[in-house]
């Protein structure tokens, strides 16, 4: 799938909060600047939240409560991990029992990322993105991407 903007991105994002529901995983990956945090966006604006969506590279989580979204959503970014282990100070698989989480950088969760989660690949397709989608079967006709 081809976004050849931001605005697309936030558009393909807000496809997704469509399907989201309590206890999904989706894993965004690709390089900084990528797209995930605008894709992230227009999740969040998907669901209803009106103000700003910063990235939360420094404080790795910022939660979205069911007063300002539709869905308790965890925006989760994992660049400044070191080592999987670290994860498990986040106390994700917790959470996941009352929000959906959306996760950039996966790969700094090593084997630990769930199977069942949606998984995104975002790369730079000239102005544009690129997004390559892995489905899982709990994702199977839900998923808006083709």
């Amino acid at each position: 799938m081809i976004l050849p903007s931001v605005d697309d991105t936030e558009a393909a994002g807000a496809l997704l909060a469509d399907v989201l529901r309590q206890g999904d995983v989706v894993a965004l990956s690709g390089d900084l600047g990528a797209g995930k945090t605008s894709f992230v966006r227009g999740v969040l604006h998907g669901l209803g939240l009106t103000g700003d969506v910063p990235s939360p590279s420094f404080g790795l989580i910022i939660p979205y409560e069911a007063e300002d979204v539709r869905l308790p959503v965890w925006h989760i970014d994992l660049y400044r991990l070191d080592d999987p282990d670290e994860v498990d100070e986040l106390a994700l698989d917790e959470a996941r029992a009352d929000y959906a989480l959306l996760i950039e950088w996966p790969e700094r969760m090593g084997a630990r990322l769930w199977s069942d989660a949606l998984q995104i690949r975002f790369e730079r397709e000239g102005e544009g993105r690129r997004l390559t989608v892995v489905v899982p079967p709990s994702w199977e006709g839900r998923c808006p991407y083709p």
